[in-house]
């Protein structure tokens, strides 16, 4: 019983930890911004809107933006 437990919770951390993946965005000025998740462009506003490492949702001009690369 004990082995079933231990393999449930260790498919359930396997789980979790691929649904967040982790990309990085390079800024034309050099800059490298480390977020969680896919940042999403906005078509309409011209925004890249992305979630950084503290979880805090922010937003960047795309025309800031040089490369959005998976980490």
């Amino acid at each position: 019983m004990k082995w079933i437990l231990s393999a449930a919770a260790i498919a359930a951390t396997l789980l979790l930890s691929g649904c967040s993946t982790d990309y990085v965005m390079a800024t034309k000025d050099g800059s490298m911004i480390m977020t969680e998740g896919k940042p999403v462009i906005d078509k309409e506003t011209g925004l890249v809107k992305y979630i950084d490492k503290s979880g805090h949702e922010l937003q960047i001009n795309s025309d800031e933006v040089s490369t959005i690369i998976e980490r």
